[in-house]
């Protein structure tokens, strides 16, 4: 029978018990995913990285996707968790908490650059769809997380009663997961710092940013407005 989604891979496997170290072969698997992305790794890469046959890959991990997603725990018990947002000081303190461990994240020396959830299957065939809207679900986890937590601020009067708690944490999202891109394109921990800095300080003053035709609102009919 061949292996399906549904292999309950924590069971005890029945046969030959497997001869090489999980825990070893999933950091190699993590290595692969993270710096090629899942499209990017086939059942051979992975094979050959680990030094197995693909029979015993699919007898311990299942198929691919669900190594993916195996990965993808192991990955993200290094990052923060709803429960550190919601038990955090105030909004600006989880926010902050998110976007600094961003950083060190997706610029740790030795280890690939960028993240594996901020910038994971953001483009991706319609087979591996379901496995899109998992990544998906999991940092709208998290934004989710952070909106409580702002709306929390602002229901104790830390913030403005005027402050949108929804858009405020998408802002910090979109930072974040910037970061992701930024250290893909060279950016060092050094250089992103001062851009958590400069995020950081809408929670001293939140407010809405102005239209983009605000600009051109008093300028007199007919005018162009002289740049």
């Amino acid at each position: 029978m061949s292996p399906t989604k549904n292999s309950a891979i924590s069971l005890r496997p029945r046969g030959r018990q497997p001869t090489f170290d999980r825990d070893q072969a999933l950091e190699v698997a993590l290595d692969l995913f993270w710096r090629h992305g899942y499209d990017g790794v086939s059942i051979a890469d992975l094979t050959d990285a680990i030094g197995i046959a693909a029979p015993s890959l699919y007898h311990a991990f299942g198929n691919k996707a669900d190594l993916y997603r195996e990965v993808l725990r192991r990955y993200g018990a290094s990052g923060i968790s709803a429960d550190e947002i919601a038990a955090a000081p105030s909004g600006h303190d989880a926010a902050r908490m998110m976007l600094e461990r961003g950083i060190a994240a997706v610029t740790t020396p030795g280890k690939p650059l960028g993240c594996m959830v901020s910038s994971g299957l953001l483009m991706t065939s319609a087979e591996n769809a379901e496995l899109a809207a998992e990544l998906r679900a999991i940092r709208s986890a998290s934004r989710l997380a952070l909106e409580r937590r702002i709306t929390s601020d602002v229901e104790a009067g830390l913030l403005p009663a005027a402050t949108d708690a929804a858009a405020l944490a998408r802002f910090t999202m979109t930072v974040l997961q910037g970061l992701s891109v930024q250290a893909l394109d060279g950016a060092t921990a050094a250089e992103l710092a001062p851009v958590v800095n400069s995020a950081l300080k809408i929670f001293i003053c939140p407010q809405s940013p102005a239209p983009a035709s605000a600009g051109l609102a008093s300028a007199p009919p007919g005018r162009a407005r002289r740049r």
